[in-house]
């Protein structure tokens, strides 16, 4: 099969849309107007004529061989400026005393926290149902190769990568953290308030208790989602946790999903990735894979592909070459791919 994960354009927004209409997510609206808003920001970002603060990247996994969308990703180069806040819970610990009763407590308490200088954000990863089994590992490919662009194109980012991660909600789409804590503040039910938030987070300032709030007075559902992921997003924590993520003690503030964070430079993809010149042989024997992309003219192409390093010079498949559209002494960049999975079975602590 031919997968190609490469920059959205304005031919894709139907494909996309197909896409947003599995889902229920904010950052992919099942609306063309929104996608063909979002695509069209995502070209002028990966053309380089937004500033940091407005940039915002759309990648789209392309399935050459049937010529549809199979999945998506997205990158936020800044989450969280003077404009459009970002707020969070920190979760601290707070020490109480009784010298009289010789009794005390260590409470876990929650504290709102707004963010005018925010970290780069990755998120927005969907994958079409019918390949989320597949061996090619659509969802890992697609989430990789974000990080490939962020290593070719630094300056355009932060410093340190946040993402946020989806916790567990009941089967009617209900956050049990948000009915203890965000509706007695708002009055609004959870999806209301999230879809309120994505144009106008003023009422988060406004309404959330600017006091520390005691986690010990939530209901036990509330406590018991508070930091966790849904089944769905173990995937996806497991994989950022083998590049270098950790979770921060931060949480969001509707939901009580966790938030992560690594230093761009520290990423075990972008600190092992090379930038090499394309080389081919005859007869060449391919035991390893990497992600391998190229990134010109305001656009930008990966493809996973077998390959053989000799000095500085890639040698990879004709069809890598084919997909890639490069050919020999052209510069590329690569990522060898490693299973995360082997990893944790040698003994990695997450």
């Amino acid at each position: 099969m031919s997968f190609v994960i490469r920059s959205a354009t304005a031919d894709d927004v139907d494909g996309l849309l197909s896409l947003a209409r599995q889902f229920s997510l904010l950052n992919l609206p099942a609306d063309k107007r929104a996608i063909t808003d979002k695509v069209e920001v995502s070209e002028a970002s990966f053309r380089g004529d937004l500033p940091k603060e407005e940039a915002k990247y759309v990648f789209v996994v392309e399935d050459r061989d049937q010529k549809v969308l199979c999945g998506s990703s997205q990158i936020v180069a800044k989450h969280g400026t003077p404009g459009e806040p970002t707020y969070s819970f920190e979760i601290l610990k707070k020490e109480r005393f009784s010298r009289d009763l010789g009794v005390g407590f260590i409470h876990q308490i929650l504290r709102l926290k707004i963010n005018e200088n925010g970290p780069t954000e990755i998120g927005g990863l969907v994958v079409d149902r019918s390949y989320r089994s597949r061996p090619e590992k659509i969802g890992k490919l697609a989430s990789l190769s974000r990080f490939n662009y962020i290593g070719m194109h630094p300056e355009r980012f932060e410093e340190e990568l946040y993402a946020q991660m989806a916790p567990p909600l009941t089967e009617e789409g209900r956050s049990e953290f948000w009915e203890a804590l965000g509706r007695r503040f708002t009055g609004m039910p959870y999806q209301e308030a999230d879809l309120l938030s994505q144009k106008n987070k003023e009422f988060i300032r406004s309404l959330f208790p600017e006091e520390d709030i005691y986690l010990c007075l939530l209901d036990a559902k509330a406590r018991l989602v508070l930091g966790r992921v849904s089944q769905e997003t173990q995937a996806a924590l497991h994989l950022l946790e083998s590049l270098g993520f950790t979770y921060m003690n931060e949480v969001d503030p509707f939901d009580g999903g966790p938030h992560l964070k690594v230093k761009a430079k520290n990423v075990t993809s972008i600190k092992s990735a090379r930038l090499l010149r394309v080389s081919s042989a005859t007869n060449a024997s391919f035991e390893q894979k990497a992600i391998v992309s190229v990134s010109r003219d305001g656009q930008f192409l990966a493809v996973a592909s077998a390959y053989l390093i000799e000095g500085d010079n890639l040698i990879v498949p004709d069809k890598t070459r084919h997909l890639l559209e490069v050919s020999a002494n052209d510069l590329v960049y690569m990522t060898p791919l490693v299973d995360s999975n082997k990893k944790r079975a040698h003994g990695r602590k997450q």
